[in-house]
């Protein structure tokens, strides 16, 4: 049960050992010194499950296994966000439960610039499109944008609970969605400032549109609005029998910007085209529930959507943790990719078929949308992982978890 002659003369003080079987390389964990099974003290309870023990190897290699490059440590809360300047990907961006973020280098984990002055957890936190700025956002409303060259504060402004925050593609324009239904939209630094105002429920996810004119944005009753950025006006509104029966969670479109997927707490994702406002197609794991039904809400919300850039293929993330990839054409489903936890977070690498998840279980995943196959898994987070981002050569992913800290993991696969 010992991996080490340390461990053994803990357990069997005084008496002589005959022999030590070294079982492990790694360094011995606290669950090491349990005389009894009973007696384990499992980090996280998700993982003991009810159909029995684990091994006393599996439950050290959960613990210990860190398959992680470089960890970042500075917060003191849980890290709720990440992402990547989009010019080098050589940056990261970090937000927590601390009221700070953190810009800090990939490569090594140096601070290149720490954002205070927040009021509650920084849970947006992104660069422009350029890289010269990033913006974060905390969940009060409080939204500040920071020069990274000078490492200087240049804009903030308060609004309602915050949502979201999204950059504009291809110029220093901030949009967020708040609680109260309103979109906002400001010129960088010089605050000139739109709104989209619309019903009073959350506007709980948006995204601007590729060619930078158009953003849509779902809100919490299930309505999906498509915004002219220039007019201020909705040019469709999706709702009734074929929009989502229940709050939108997230939304994501294709590289052209002609097609959005939806998802919702309704447990279905919605493929929408952009030009006409008209439902293509709707896509559950759960046909057999009544739709809205309040089993299907609390146990299937769709977490995360996403379309594949170089096959006609979307993936929908389910909480129970399904990941399933349909055919986009046909719309149906391809390979259902179960996960030990409720799916975060799912992103497709830029030029591949590999779709990648984060899970409540802690570890992050890569599958083969073609097969279905999972690829590789990378461990090292004693909890869940928030939020993930990879960069463009998907040769590196970076994680937001709950255990306080960031990682960045080398993604290594054979055909590369």
């Amino acid at each position: 049960m010992d991996n080490t002659e340390e461990n053994a003369l803990e357990l069997h003080g005084d008496e002589e050992i005959i022999e030590v079987v070294d079982l492990d390389d790694t360094e011995p964990g606290p669950d090491d010194l349990a005389d009894d099974l009973e007696d384990v003290d499992f980090e996280d309870p998700a993982n003991a499950d009810d159909e029995g023990w684990e091994t006393e190897d599996e439950m050290e290699a959960e613990a210990e296994q860190d398959d992680s490059e470089l960890t970042f440590s500075k917060h003191t809360g849980s890290v709720f966000c990440v992402s990547l300047d989009p010019a080098t990907n050589s940056m990261a961006v970090t937000g927590g439960e601390d009221d700070k973020a953190f810009v800090w280098r990939v490569s090594d984990g140096e601070v290149l610039l720490e954002c205070t002055g927040h009021k509650d957890s920084v849970t947006c936190a992104l660069f422009s499109h350029d890289s010269s700025l990033v913006a974060t956002g905390d969940m009060s409303g409080m939204i500040k944008v920071w020069n990274v060259g000078t490492k200087e504060e240049i804009w903030s402004f308060e609004v309602g609970d915050l949502e979201w925050l999204e950059w504009h593609p291809c110029a220093p324009v901030l949009l967020a969605g708040t609680d109260d239904g309103n979109v906002w939209m400001w010129k960088i630094p010089s605050g000139d400032c739109k709104t989209f105002q619309s019903s009073a429920c959350q506007a709980t996810s948006g995204k601007v549109l590729p060619d930078g004119k158009r953003a849509v944005v779902g809100y919490e009753d299930g309505t999906v609005r498509v915004w002219d950025l220039k007019q201020g006006n909705a040019i469709h509104v999706i709702k009734g029998q074929d929009g989502h029966q229940g709050a939108l969670t997230c939304l994501a479109c294709n590289s052209d910007g002609s097609l959005v997927l939806t998802g919702s707490v309704d447990g279905c994702a919605k493929l929408i085209n952009t030009a006409t406002g008209k439902v293509l197609g709707s896509f559950s794991v759960d046909e057999g529930k009544a739709k809205g039904s309040k089993d299907e809400e609390e146990a299937n919300s769709v977490e995360s959507v996403g379309f594949c850039n170089i096959l006609p293929l979307v993936a929908v993330a389910y909480l129970e943790g399904t990941l399933a990839i349909y055919d986009l054409s046909t719309q149906v489903v391809r390979h259902m990719c179960q996960h030990e936890a409720g799916i975060v977070h799912l992103q497709w690498e830029e030029s591949s078929s590999v779709v990648s998840t984060c899970c409540l279980d802690g570890a992050l995943r890569l599958w083969d949308a073609r097969s279905g196959s999972m690829v590789s898994e990378y461990r090292g987070h004693t909890a869940e992982i928030l939020d993930f981002t990879i960069n463009k050569e998907a040769s590196v992913a970076v994680t937001a978890s709950g255990d306080n800290q960031a990682k960045v993991f080398c993604l290594q696969r054979p055909d590369r």
